[in-house]
């Protein structure tokens, strides 16, 4: 299989992983102390209706991938920018959760499928929920650590957790071989009003190095998503897609550790 087609299903779980920081994140209550600048991300107690995120994943290779992801959390609908290593170069790619379908598009893939984009029927989940959660969850939920700080910095405050040896075990039906032990650390961003503006979570283990972080850019700004031209497009079956990710970079990361069930894991 040619770099290009293998980088098109590595954006797609490279977005799946970045989605999965919803299971790590929850947003904290802290004051904005008198005198500091002013908090831009401010919600006011009402849940955002769009976000704009800048994600980064990391695996331990001399390369990442970045993304930024527009969320329209009224509509249940996003799209992604992706920069995704290809050989000794990057491949720009994009993506879209809009009506039911996942979407990719690249400018190589008509070269590859026929069409420059490709796209399949998925159930995304309510991301209301993820917005409730970006506006002011709870941060005493996060329990489990043996190592516990927060720091203070104008108007930000930051709550960093750290636990070694962590063993993960996922439930009987998980398909996932997780690590024996891992190195977990989450660390968790809040502004003014206990919103959320930067997150990041890194496992580490003999097997798996990763490191997922996201920056609020904004919240609030006009996000129109929309589906591309149907003559644009060639229907692909998502047990194709699943497959083709199992030959992608991603292979021995999903084999060993998969962070979307991170959020479900129990720490022993």
């Amino acid at each position: 299989m040619s770099p290009t087609k293998r980088a098109a299903p590595f954006a797609l779980a490279a977005l799946a992983l970045a989605l999965t920081l919803g299971g790590v994140i929850y947003a904290a209550t802290d004051a904005n102390p008198a005198g500091s600048a002013k908090d831009p991300l401010v919600l006011n107690g009402y849940p955002p209706k769009t976000a704009v995120l800048a994600i980064k994943i990391s695996t331990g290779e001399p390369y990442s991938v970045d993304a930024t992801v527009d969320v329209n959390f009224a509509k249940n609908s996003l799209q992604a920018q992706l920069i995704v290593p290809v050989a000794i170069s990057a491949a720009s790619f994009n993506l879209r959760f809009v009506g039911g379908q996942l979407y990719i598009g690249s400018s190589n893939l008509s070269a590859i499928f026929g069409e420059p984009w490709l796209a399949t029927s998925i159930k995304l989940p309510s991301l209301f929920g993820l917005s409730l959660e970006m506006t002011k969850p709870d941060i005493s939920l996060i329990s489990g650590f043996n190592n516990e700080t927060v720091t203070k910095n104008g108007y930000l405050t930051t709550y960093s957790y750290q636990r070694d040896n962590v063993i993960l075990g996922t439930t009987s039906s998980s398909p996932i071989k997780m690590p024996a032990k891992t190195d977990l650390a989450v660390s968790i961003t809040v502004g003014s009003q206990g919103e959320l503006t930067a997150a990041s979570a890194s496992v580490r283990s003999k097997t798996s190095d990763v490191t997922i972080s996201l920056n609020v850019l904004s919240y609030n700004a006009p996000e129109p998503i929309a589906a591309p031209p149907a003559s644009q497009v060639k229907q692909e079956s998502l047990k194709l897609l699943t497959k083709l990710v199992g030959e992608t970079p991603l292979k021995g990361l999903l084999g060993e550790l998969n962070l979307s069930n991170l959020g479900k894991a129990q720490l022993s």
